[in-house]
């Protein structure tokens, strides 16, 4: 099963957003609509409701008044914590029961929950993908005065009180624009669909990773905001159990105009053991990242100097082991690599952006080494790490002179 997270301003299209997944076999799950449904006449909670603001919010037929809830829960900000502590956990408890049925029926399932709030209250990390609808906000002050009934200065101030657009952006894997014809918007949004989170559901049910070809591009200037998005939601799906998360290889380096990259992000989760690495397998699945099984070690540095500080490799392979993941997403590919705290990978991987970014002539050695690489390799990733190896065996004795020159330790 695949979650979505949906949010987007007040009066930016998420409703015709969520239309249209519907139609195309989405299973919408609407956090108002949840809202209202725990507290309808007989419910837990509309009886804590009145317990805690008296029966004064109740109209003639036992229904809740929200006009008379809202007069007495947003007079000031003890009240407005009483109505979120009673409606949140139940709203929490019923969107969990309708999880579990959908994931028991149907693997490649995907739910799309519609959060109008979902930047505001930090749920986005929680999804293995956050889509937002965007409106510029004259489109979307008329559209609340002229669909909604609105007063203009009203509509301005609900537009103010939410996140911006840059917040929004912040936790966006795909941006919407809603800006002009309706017509436009859905063919967009089932692009989307049919390119991305179709495929996304099929590969997380088989426990399949997106490919990506071996191709080199220009540096990115998003590739950091990028990682910081998958940072935040390998963090939430890891926990306590990962020590540090971190952007690394080429695309954590500053966006040099000379250097280029593949269009892969990736990540190292630092654990205090490979048991660890284990024990998050199904968490990382649950979050986009299936694991990568024929993978299990980096090639163990056999020239390294125990005299510079580090471990005698000649006969310590075992820590080079590693655990690997990478994204279903065919939107973003990502490998996901799971090293333990201390041991030579680990350590390599954080000093090895240091290095190229402190070093011209380094990375430019290590472009033309990928330039030849992507040559020969004819687009498969395999062979295309397997050729850049054995400079990698040379680069790591360099990297920790250099190291060791400038006294470097990498900052937490």
């Amino acid at each position: 099963m695949l979650r979505i997270g949906l949010t987007g301003g007040i009066g930016a299209g998420k409703s015709l957003l969520s239309t249209t997944f519907s139609r195309c076999g989405g299973i919408i799950v609407d956090g108002d609509m949840l809202a209202r449904e725990v507290v309808q006449p007989g419910s837990e909670g509309l009886a804590s409701l009145v317990d805690a603001f008296g029966r004064d919010i109740l109209l003639p037929d036992g229904a809740l008044d929200r006009q008379a809830l809202a007069a007495k829960a947003f007079r000031d900000e003890a009240a407005r914590g009483v109505l979120n502590g009673i409606v949140h956990p139940l709203v929490a408890r019923r969107r969990s029961e309708i999880l579990a049925a959908v994931a028991g029926d149907s693997g490649d399932a995907v739910v799309v929950e519609d959060i109008p709030l979902l930047v505001e209250s930090g749920m986005a990390p929680l999804f293995p993908l956050v889509v937002v609808v965007h409106a510029d906000v004259e489109v979307r002050v008329r559209r609340l005065v002229e669909q909604r009934g609105m007063a203009e200065q009203d509509a301005r101030a609900r537009i103010a009180a939410q996140a911006t657009d840059e917040q929004r952006r912040a936790v966006a894997d795909v941006w919407l624009d809603n800006s002009g014809s309706p017509e436009a918007f859905v063919q967009r949004a089932r692009d989307v669909w049919h390119h991305r989170i179709e495929p996304f559901a099929r590969n997380l049910s088989q426990r399949r990773s997106a490919r990506a070809p071996a191709r080199l591009m220009p540096a990115d200037p998003s590739w950091p905001d990028q990682a910081r998005r998958i940072v935040a939601r390998l963090q939430t799906a890891c926990g306590h159990r990962a020590l540090r998360v971190d952007h690394i290889g080429s695309t954590a380096l500053p966006a040099y105009p000379d250097f280029h990259a593949k269009d892969v992000i990736d990540i190292q989760i630092t654990v205090e053991s490979l048991h660890v690495a284990d024990e998050l397998a199904e968490p990382l699945l649950s979050a986009g990242y299936p694991r990568l099984e024929h993978i299990t070690q980096d090639t163990a540095k056999a020239d390294a100097r125990s005299t510079v500080g580090r471990y005698d490799h000649t006969d310590s392979a075992a820590l080079w082991h590693k655990r690997v993941h990478a994204s279903a997403d065919p939107g973003r590919p990502t490998n996901v690599h799971l090293r333990v705290h201390g041991w030579p990978n680990q350590q390599f991987a954080l000093l090895f952006v240091d290095w190229l970014a402190a070093n011209p002539g380094v990375r430019a050695e290590y472009l033309a080494l990928k330039r030849d690489a992507e040559k020969r390799c004819g687009g498969d990733i395999a062979h295309y790490v397997a050729a850049k190896e054995p400079w990698f065996l040379g680069a790591y004795r360099r990297a920790w002179e250099w190291a060791d020159s400038v006294n470097w330790r990498r900052a937490s």
